[in-house]
């Protein structure tokens, strides 16, 4: 019966709960002497659908002097070593935020920076149109689109998934700047720019590159098929660039105007930018209809499509009210229009922006937002709770039902945990819960689930080793890059390997297969890692 702890560890000030599968007496030994510092007797058990197991607790809050320890279970079993320590989340910061520099398209990535993981520059080759590919025009116009992080394990750049992304960071420097005071060491580094700053602006100028002249974005620039699993350096299919969509336009133009805030300070002629594409990308947003992406036949690249554009739509009017004072008027019109229009305000991925909306008008000192404020705050306020009570309720202390087990089910865990940090903004009497909500959830991510890993590599005893990732999988080392947050269970796999090794009737929270074909549970992706990095932040700050 095996004790399932946070590999990583636990904050001394904070509740630390293990979890078993069966009741049991226990003590929590420190490493260094292999003495006895606690004991007890777990808790009272708890059915978890999403794990079809009882879920017993381990309480060893009253434990606070900082080391390195283990708990020894009554039938002898051993949990992984894990660690009581004021700067827990400081090293895996750092690693979680420098995989971006890992993603990079277009750059060598050089041993002074890169470490071990190096390789020359890749996808330099200059891209033409879906239309022109199709067509098969023998001297298509081209267009230099180099640039911005590789989306996932493959080698595609998106504009929904990187402006995300990209908020999410910008987000976490906005509310957090002080938990980025440190060097990345990326080739930027020293420019009196927080790193973090850096890092996106990589990002930022690639998605300048993939707005056209009428104001829209190209929905995506990858290959037509995903390239085998060779490093990026070797891969020389055609770059193509597909057809815009409202969707991607939408969140292009939110993620400008952010930037165009943020870098005001540091960068103004680049703020001055990102505010005139903002501008382009909204107007031609407003004077279409909804323009959905889906793949053309025989192309299986990320899709990255959606039923509606209505988030995508309220996150880019909020973020403009905030950024371009100028014309607030246009844009608060347009925010109470799509604010009746939009069920949800608290969806944090790419699908679902609307969070992302809240996230503007909530943290918006001015309250240009008026009267449409009390409307936000009560949806994060409304979501939080109901997520503080699952919490409570289930076996792994984990707010997900069985049926949220999701492609990128972490993701899920991740963004709920960014409900709670921005709940705890607005009601700052409940703060102290909502952090321990935040805490319980990143407890699940660091190994205790019952699938006893760690889904971040590089951090915990069991640690999962294999992502499904190009780069990683073919660059002859054996470790992978620390850091890169797995996508984790997902009840409906589907890749050969997991239908191979899990039963049909495996319950969604251990649908999960640390191997590299694992497509649908082990990929990696640039807006898995954002939302880790924002709740480090998060709860490096006091």
């Amino acid at each position: 019966m095996p004790v399932f702890v946070d590999q990583l560890g636990y904050l001394p000030d904070a509740a630390k709960i293990a979890m078993t599968e069966g009741p049991c007496n226990y003590q929590v030994i420190r490493l260094d002497d292999q003495r006895s510092v606690a004991d007890g007797v777990s808790g009272e058990g708890v059915y978890d659908a999403a794990s079809g197991s009882n879920v017993y607790p381990i309480d060893f809050s009253d434990l606070k002097v900082p080391g390195s320890y283990y708990i020894l279970a009554g039938n002898g079993e051993k949990s992984p070593v894990f660690q009581i320590e004021n700067d827990l989340y400081d090293a895996p910061l750092k690693d979680v935020l420098r995989c971006l520099y890992y993603q990079r398209c277009g750059t060598a990535l050089l041993p002074e920076h890169a470490h071990e993981y190096t390789h020359p520059a890749c996808h330099l080759e200059p891209a033409i149109t879906l239309e022109d590919y199709l067509g098969k025009i023998t001297a298509p116009e081209t267009y230099d689109v180099t640039g911005g992080w590789h989306d996932a394990g493959d080698y595609g750049r998106y504009v929904t998934a990187g402006s995300v992304t990209v908020s999410h960071l910008l987000y976490a420097y906005e509310r957090y700047p002080e938990a980025f005071d440190f060097s990345m060491n990326i080739p930027e580094s020293e420019n009196n720019m927080p790193d973090v700053l850096n890092e996106c602006l990589v990002e930022l100028k690639w998605l300048l590159k993939m707005q056209r002249i009428d104001g829209s974005t190209w929905h995506k620039v990858t290959t037509f098929m995903h390239a085998e699993f060779i490093m990026p350096e070797d891969d020389h299919d055609r770059l193509l660039l597909f057809p815009p969509s409202t969707m991607a336009t939408a969140d292009f133009a939110a993620a400008m105007a952010q930037a165009s805030r943020v870098y005001r300070p540091f960068l103004p002629d680049f703020a001055d930018e990102a505010l005139a594409a903002a501008r382009r990308a909204y107007a031609w947003v407003k004077a279409h209809d909804y323009i959905p992406f889906h793949n053309p036949e025989g192309s299986n690249t990320g899709e990255y499509d959606d039923h509606t554009d209505a988030d995508e739509r309220l996150w880019a009017a909020a973020e403009m009210l905030r950024s371009d004072p100028e014309n607030a008027a246009e844009y608060l019109q347009d925010l109470e229009i799509l604010n009746a229009q939009c069920e949800g305000k608290t969806g944090f991925g790419w699908r679902d922006v609307s969070g992302l909306a809240s996230m503007s008008i909530l943290t918006d000192e001015n309250k240009r937002a008026g009267k449409l404020i009390e409307s936000f705050r009560k949806a994060v306020l409304n979501e939080a709770l109901r997520l503080m009570q699952m919490i409570r309720k289930k076996g792994w202390h984990l707010a997900m039902n069985e049926n949220e087990f999701e492609w990128g089910s972490n993701m899920v865990v991740l963004n709920r945990g960014m409900i709670l940090s921005l709940a705890s903004l607005i009601d700052t009497k409940n703060a102290k819960a909502f952090r321990a909500g935040i805490l319980s959830h990143l407890h699940y991510l660091f190994g205790r689930n019952p699938m006893n890993v760690s889904y971040v590599t590089g951090y915990g005893e069991n640690a999962y080793m294999h992502p499904h990732d190009r780069v990683m999988e073919v660059d002859g080392i054996d470790n992978p890059i620390p850091g890169y947050v797995s996508g984790g269970p997902f009840g409906d796999f589907c890749d050969d390997i997991s239908l191979d090794l899990l039963a049909k009737d495996t319950p969604p929270m251990k649908c999960y297969v640390d191997h590299c074909d694992s497509y649908s549970t082990n990929e990696i992706t640039i807006y898995w890692n954002t939302p880790l990095i924002f709740l480090l932040a998060h709860l490096k700050t006091k």
